[in-house]
């Protein structure tokens, strides 16, 4: 934490917001609604929720700009999420300290590191390994040779980056995250035997992009691997070889994408979600959690499933799925009755054509 203390004015700067009632109200932390006490500010989301706005501790609260008055001093904006954000982010935010490089740490041959760097306990950096300034390495991490890293970078206990990849600034990559391992590639024959193909393209890495734990993103075949700038990927999620990962797009945790497959801008992958390989998803898709994405999607879509349908007609489907077991009864009941109905006419036919035969007798 900052331990740092601002006024309401100047929080409401910081985000854009408009301010209502007392300016001056010192903050020092933002706080849960129903937890944050004097000097902490809180935030509320859905309009239903402002009647409670006075029966919070906090000195002062983010509400959305359609707030009533009230006499607690308020700070409005147009999403109070994305402001509780910044703000708590701000609060949270522990100032870069340059400890330089630990004695137990291992630097390769023709290194360029500044002065203003963090290397931890144990940490392995490779031969021509470039850093920007104030990058944290932290202990256990292993960086391969002829990697760059750019600016106020942090990598976390345990990450690897494997040979020739590049690291923008201002990424974090959490523990056990994996970049540049091969891809997965074999060749097989007709006896069922499997040759590797070797991978020998590398792993980009844009600015403003965080990795979470345990995540591996694979190095390219030949080529890149790109993930573009801004993207966020949750943790257990694996990016194969070739992908390219659009700007801003989000991937929840254990989402899989296969190798050569592109991503747009700003797609969004639900938990387990998976991508084929090859497939292209345009700008703006979004992917229900557990779905199978087999081919490409159209800008703007939103899919469930597998294999992935539009998603209201998934919702259309798993309604009648849910209904199958009554249905299949019911389909029961009716060939029976129509088994009877068939006997009977049968029987009509048979009756008719005895009558019939009789006359002709006659």
């Amino acid at each position: 934490m900052k331990n740092e203390t601002k006024s309401l004015r100047e929080i409401a700067d910081y985000v854009g917001g408009a301010i209502q009632g007392d300016d001056d109200v010192l903050i020092h932390n933002l706080a849960p609604f129903d937890s944050a006490a004097d000097g902490e500010i809180t935030f509320l989301l859905r309009k239903k929720d402002l009647q409670r706005i006075d029966a919070s501790g906090a000195s002062a609260v983010i509400v959305p700009e359609f707030i009533s008055e009230s006499p607690k001093p308020q700070i409005m904006v147009k999403n109070p999420n994305v402001a509780a954000a910044k703000i708590h982010t701000f609060f949270c935010e522990v100032p870069f300290q340059a400890t330089g490089i630990h004695p137990s740490a291992h630097i390769g041959s023709e290194c360029r590191i500044p002065a203003a760097v963090s290397v931890g306990p144990m940490a392995v950096l490779g031969d021509r390994v470039k850093l920007g300034e104030r990058v944290v390495i932290e202990p256990g991490v292993v960086i391969g040779d002829d990697v760059e890293i750019g600016s106020d970078t942090v990598l976390a206990a345990n990450v690897t980056i494997l040979f020739g990849c590049i690291i923008g600034s201002r990424v974090r990559i959490h523990s056990g995250a994996v970049i540049g391992a091969d891809g997965f590639g074999y060749a097989t024959d007709e006896q069922g035997n499997h040759f590797k193909r070797p991978q020998v393209g590398n792993v980009r890495i844009d600015d403003d992009v965080e990795i979470g734990v345990n995540t591996c993103v694979d190095r390219a075949t030949f080529g890149t691997t790109w993930i573009q700038s801004g993207v966020k990927i949750d943790n257990l999620v694996q990016v194969g070889h070739n992908v390219v990962v659009g700007q801003g797009s989000i991937l929840v945790a254990q989402v899989g994408i296969s190798g050569s497959t592109t991503l747009g801008r700003s797609v969004v992958l639900g938990g387990q979600a998976g991508v084929s390989d090859h497939v292209e998803l345009g700008d703006r898709v979004m992917v229900a959690a557990q779905s199978g994405i087999m081919n490409n999607q159209q800008a703007g879509v939103v899919v469930s499933g597998s294999p992935a349908i539009a998603h209201r007609k998934w919702l259309r489907s798993t309604s009648v799925f849910a209904r199958l077991p009554d249905m299949a009864k019911e389909l029961k009941m009716l060939r029976k009755e129509v088994e009877y109905l068939r006997q009977i006419g049968d029987e009509k036919e048979k009756g008719l054509a005895a009558s019939g035969s009789s006359g002709g007798q006659k």
